[in-house]
């Protein structure tokens, strides 16, 4: 396909459905070819698998390829790695999406819960950023991108797993953005700039209530991230965007 990232390969953790997806699939509108890593290789408790989402895009003329992938291992994370750059030559583009909900309160929050948000969230990003530095770096370039959460900066709204594990993830990309400065690669943070009612959020958003003229849809965060896509270490980088307000 031609486009701005034609010729590009993209590895979007966390791509079974949600935010993941639908970036997934504007990457792939925007020329790159797709690897959509998630663990949902079946059919779960929530709708979307790695296949359906691989499958639409080639449905569309597009190139793409299911990947499993739990970013909380680092053996599986390195296997799907090595099957994208077996299948596509490399890598140019990381979106680190993948992610867990938790907004309950400190003092009602199960440790397993608090464990498995940064396990996810925060040591996630970590590994699959580890696993995919050296394969942009041998293309010259390219941009990583972190999906994060405009949670971080809400501290009167109190404290939670969720915010907490999403603050760390942008310390480490605004700290690997100065790392990685000399291999030409941006490093970027994206969150919404409102709520995206995703599967996830439906099913973990501990029953808040989101008034309408809060609700983002999903399309734009794919296109502030195709933006980010486009990126090397000569222009957007060490940054944390929100998508609706990015603009270049």
């Amino acid at each position: 396909m031609s486009g701005p990232l034609a010729g590009r390969v993209a590895f979007v953790a966390g791509a079974s459905r949600g935010i993941g997806a639908t970036v997934a699939r504007a990457l792939a509108g925007a020329g790159a070819a797709v690897a959509v890593a998630a663990r949902s290789e079946e059919q779960g408790k929530l709708p979307g698998t790695i296949g359906s989402v691989a499958a639409g895009i080639t449905a569309d003329g597009g190139r793409a390829m299911p990947v499993s992938c739990d970013v909380t291992s680092e053996a599986s994370v390195d296997s799907a790695v090595a099957a994208t750059v077996a299948e596509f030559g490399g890598i140019d583009i990381l979106v680190a999406n993948a992610g867990v909900l938790w907004l309950g309160p400190i003092e009602s929050t199960p440790l397993k819960r608090w464990q498995l948000c940064l396990d996810v969230n925060t040591t996630g990003v970590f590994v699959v950023t580890k696993a995919v530095i050296p394969h942009v770096r041998a293309r010259g370039g390219g941009s990583l991108i972190a999906v994060t959460t405009t949670g971080v900066a809400m501290t009167d709204h109190g404290a939670n797993a969720y915010w907490v594990s999403k603050a760390a993830a942008e310390r480490l990309y605004l700290g690997l953005a100065a790392d990685l400065k000399p291999d030409n690669i941006a490093v970027n943070c994206l969150s919404p700039s409102r709520v995206v009612l995703t599967e996830g959020w439906q099913a973990g958003g501990a029953g808040m209530e989101i008034p309408p003229e809060m609700v983002e849809p999903p399309e734009a965060m794919a296109e502030a991230a195709v933006r980010l896509a486009q990126q090397d270490a000569s222009g957007i980088t060490g940054t944390i965007q929100r998508s609706e307000a990015l603009t270049f």
